[in-house]
């Protein structure tokens, strides 16, 4: 069966990552005055995510768990590369405010399709950036309430799909990118925008 379309969705949630024999940690969160607000169908939430939510009425609590193939993924080692700093350089300059240790940028692809990484190590030889999803290898617990479940009206879905089509982020967020001009063959991917973290 097909899942729901054009359901608006409105939900105040926690979300921790799950590792056994740990204390689950708090990853992000939603308050009740700024919901994560979407529409279902067009991919904007995790599948897995969405499927929990679609069949409860407004008002519901949840508390559920994501496998890490459900999720983002499990952990590939092949998705380290190491680039040239080159790659990273704006006229002719190494970009030291936004490509550091743990800053997470966001990559096209040769069609152009957005993705993150995150920079693990910067040298004098060079850039190692880590093309797997933050949260890859995770499972995540999803703590919260449904604060609405509804038939979306045709503005709702107009606005999903601008934001959908938005060119500022990779999930229409906002963010600001800087980019970087070049090809990084190790890897595949020809331009580089800092952005904005993961989305869910």
């Amino acid at each position: 069966m097909d899942k729901p379309q054009n359901r608006f969705l409105s939900v105040h949630y926690q979300l921790y990552t799950v590792t056994e024999g740990a204390e689950k940690q708090l990853e992000e969160q939603t308050s009740r005055e700024h919901p994560f607000e979407f529409v279902s169908g067009f991919g904007i939430a995790l599948d897995s995510f969405e499927k929990a939510l679609i069949d409860l009425p407004a008002g519901s609590s949840f508390d559920f768990t994501v496998k890490p193939e459900d999720a983002f993924g499990i952990y590939e080692p092949e998705g380290v590369h190491k680039l040239n700093r080159e790659v990273f350089s704006i006229n002719g300059h190494f970009d030291h405010e936004n490509i550091f240790p743990g800053a997470v940028i966001t990559l096209l692809d040769e069609e152009e399709h957005r993705f993150m990484a995150r920079v693990v190590k910067v040298e004098e030889d060079g850039v190692t950036i880590d093309t797997n999803h933050p949260l890859a290898g995770k499972a995540l617990n999803f703590v919260g309430q449904l604060i609405d479940n509804r038939e979306a009206t045709l503005e709702e879905i107009k606005v999903q799909l601008n934001r959908l089509g938005a060119d500022d982020g990779c999930c229409g967020c906002g963010c600001n990118h800087h980019e970087h001009e070049g090809c990084c063959d190790e890897c595949g991917h020809e331009e580089h925008h800092h952005g904005c973290g993961h989305c869910h």
